[in-house]
């Protein structure tokens, strides 16, 4: 991170609250799709993700300037080991923080959807570890981290609101795991049995798959694009000419 950045602590509270309401947006969303066509689970998923796809765009608009709306601790380690040769992108100290803030948001995230639902903050038996559910988060993760360093590295990181919106929504459909491609998003969800839900037994295999992602997703981005190390303090949106991080 270049010394223009917000002080750490500015930085952690954007990725609380981002990753926070990005939860209450899965979760809320799916709980009011579970309410309001409780018998079309097609409906339900499109309600779902639509809700997702807005929300996220817009979670990343106002927060990108402060924290570069990681709001994920995949797209934080990432950034950090892109980081490491070229002095870019996140320190150890602040990959830390960074995913204790995420996990800790995406844990409130579910409280609060589930209190405004009024449906009471339980922990969800909803069993999703299949062989095609943690494929699915291979790829959903690989896609997303490609994705967005992609677009830094080819100094398109203003376009990374849409696109990350635009790829999970389409990744929700794509994949038979409905694309979490988030370590932190998924702890988040075990607290609520909902529609959103996640069962605890579920989660390491998920989480597994997901690093397992990251890693193809890093892969892949340095075949195609051997400079994106020297351009990781520009994720998620790209810097301005004044400061580091617009």
């Amino acid at each position: 991170m270049t010394s223009n950045q917000p002080p750490l602590w500015r930085r952690a509270v954007a990725e609380l609250l981002g990753t926070s309401l990005l939860v209450t947006i899965v979760v809320g969303s799916g709980i009011a799709a579970q309410q309001l066509s409780p018998n079309d689970v097609g409906l339900q998923l499109l309600q779902n993700s639509t809700a997702t796809v807005l929300g996220l765009t817009v979670l990343i608009l106002v927060l990108g300037s402060v924290s570069g709306a990681h709001f994920n601790p995949v797209v934080s380690l990432a950034d950090w080991i892109l980081g490491r040769r070229s002095g870019t992108g996140l320190t150890l100290p602040e990959l830390g923080t960074y995913v204790v803030a995420q996990t800790v948001g995406a844990v409130s995230g579910s409280v609060v959807a589930n209190a405004m639902f009024e449906v009471g903050t339980s922990i969800s038996a909803k069993e999703r570890t299949t062989p095609g559910h943690l494929l699915s988060e291979v790829v959903a993760t690989a896609g997303l981290v490609l994705l967005i360093f992609a677009l830094a590295a080819t100094k398109r990181g203003v376009l990374a609101a849409p696109a990350v919106g635009a790829y999970i929504g389409a990744a929700y459909w794509f994949t038979s795991s409905t694309s979490f491609a988030n370590p932190a998003v998924t702890v988040g969800r075990i607290f609520s049995d909902t529609f959103a839900g996640i069962a605890p037994a579920s989660v390491p295999g998920f989480v597994v798959a997901q690093l397992i992602g990251a890693a193809v997703g890093l892969g892949l981005l340095l075949i195609l694009f051997p400079s994106a190390a020297r351009t990781a303090d520009d994720v998620v949106l790209a810097r301005s000419a004044e400061t580091a991080r617009a």
